[in-house]
């Protein structure tokens, strides 16, 4: 074996730096979207891979181009991180990580010009937020905007069905809100410790928007809206309790997972079918999951 293939960081760094045990999450933020876009022949036709690859690029190049970024601040804070302990360049996270957001802006594009008008602007709010949002107060706000923007890329390249801008705009603001409290949380982590707890208020938001609308989907609604209801109470629990060292990531981790359950909900508002209400539920276990092997944060 030669010298530079020995020093070829190894597998996991790349995964840790992608946070890759988050995909089911955007997964189905994707195929929320495209359901609020198109229905359920649109979530069952060949333009939900393309927007899912597309969107995960997107969504891992922001995850490598936040550690490029962060680089000087996490030698202080967080200095196992890959950057800061020698495991990759950031030359080289850098590279892969603008690599990863063309293509994904390159994958939407591809599926028409609204689509790639969105797509062009969830990469404008991943940059903002990745460049500034260390000592910006309304990066929480950033954050929340990048997911709710995966809604609309994701229903544009569906076809975006009239008269539903309504259903799809209520839906951003849930995700909008739901992200904006985790990442209040996370903004926390290095401290492992929370300064103040209102504005994970924002966690409630999405339930308040969707609760008279929870029997709706039927069993599968109400209980779908039930289980996000109980995963941010007992993160929120663990935030204010923080009993344990690691009481900060983790409950941040539980309410990133928690993200697919409420795209069970903005499904099941809309009519969706038990089976793609029980495969967001689904994600979110498989988040969990993998969380134990890979970070989420």
């Amino acid at each position: 074996m030669s010298s530079a293939a020995r020093k070829l960081p190894a597998a996991g760094v790349y995964l840790r730096l992608g946070r890759v045990s988050n995909l089911p999450t955007v997964w189905t933020n994707v195929l929320a979207g495209v359901y609020l876009g198109g229905g359920g022949a649109a979530a069952a036709s060949a333009t939900l891979p393309i927007v899912m690859a597309a969107v995960s690029a997107c969504y891992v190049a922001g995850m490598y181009l936040n550690d490029a970024f962060d680089r000087a601040v996490d030698a202080r804070e967080r200095p196992e991180r890959p950057i800061p302990a020698g495991e990759i360049s950031a030359a080289s996270v850098f590279s892969i990580g603008f690599a990863l957001l063309a293509l994904g802006l390159f994958g939407l594009a591809l599926c028409g010009q609204r689509a790639g008008l969105a797509g062009a602007g969830l990469v404008a709010t991943i940059l903002v937020y990745d460049i500034w949002h260390k000592g910006n107060p309304a990066s929480p706000l950033v954050m929340g905007a990048c997911r709710a923007l995966v809604y609309v890329a994701a229903a544009a390249a569906a076809g975006m069905a009239a008269g539903g801008a309504g259903a799809l705009a209520l839906a951003a603001l849930a995700m909008l809100a739901h992200v904006a409290g985790l990442t209040y949380a996370a903004k926390q982590e290095s401290l492992d410790r929370i300064g103040r707890l209102w504005p994970l208020a924002l966690l409630a938001l999405p339930l308040a928007l969707y609760g008279w609308t929870a029997g709706a989907g039927g069993a599968a609604g109400l209980a779908i809206w039930a289980a996000l209801a109980l995963a941010n109470a007992a993160a929120v629990r663990r935030l204010a309790r923080r009993s344990a060292r690691g009481a900060v990531p983790g409950a941040v981790a539980q309410l990133i997972a928690a993200t697919a359950l409420l795209d069970g909900v903005v499904m099941a508002a809309a009519g969706a079918s038990p089976a793609l209400v029980c495969a967001c539920a689904g994600a979110y276990l498989c988040t969990r999951l993998l969380q134990r092997l890979v970070a989420g944060t």
